[in-house]
């Protein structure tokens, strides 16, 4: 575990996919008071079967960790050794970003970054030298742009296939460690 003063990082537990869900609806709620509706939707995530399902298989099936500010916990990744079904895997070890989210309430603290850190730090202890994510590229693409401040460099694009909407775009990015 690790602490960046106000910051402690934790192994997940499956008790925690709640509080994760309790994350994920709060950063909808905020998307959609912004007017961006296509990353997550407007549906709270605790609501949507695939996203309740989804969370449960990376809790469950992956290394996921909680950050916490003050003891309370503030955002979410987990840790694979692959990509989700969309993007292609790579012909060396990796290790892949999934569900990375954060409560607003905590918005500037720096617990996303701190996650970063944790999970760059994990996959250098595993011998591994690739670390990659993959994130909404669309509207102004300020979530590709805080990985990119974070050490990640994009990779390739990318359009997932959504229910609804066929054009949601996409971006990996890739950090060498």
């Amino acid at each position: 575990m690790e602490s960046d003063g106000k910051i402690r990082i934790r192994d997940g537990r499956a008790d925690d996919i709640p509080v994760v869900l309790g994350m994920f609806d709060s950063a909808v709620e905020w998307l959609v008071s912004q007017g961006r509706t296509r990353q997550w939707g407007t549906t709270p995530w605790s609501e949507n079967p695939r996203a309740v399902e989804m969370i449960t298989r990376y809790f469950t099936g992956g290394s996921p960790y909680i950050a916490e500010y003050d003891g309370i916990p503030a955002a979410t990744l987990t840790l694979t050794d692959s990509p989700g079904p969309y993007i292609a895997p790579v012909d060396e070890p990796e290790r892949y970003i999934h569900i990375l989210a954060s409560d607003r309430r905590f918005k500037g603290t720096g617990v996303g970054a701190a996650l970063l850190v944790h999970a760059a730090a994990e996959t250098s202890r595993a011998g591994i030298s690739l670390l990659r994510v993959d994130c909404y590229a669309g509207d102004d693409r300020k979530l590709v742009a805080f990985y990119e401040r974070n050490g990640f460099t994009p990779a390739e694009s990318f359009t997932a296939d959504v229910p609804g909407d066929d054009s949601w775009p996409g971006q990996v990015l890739a950090r060498r460690l």
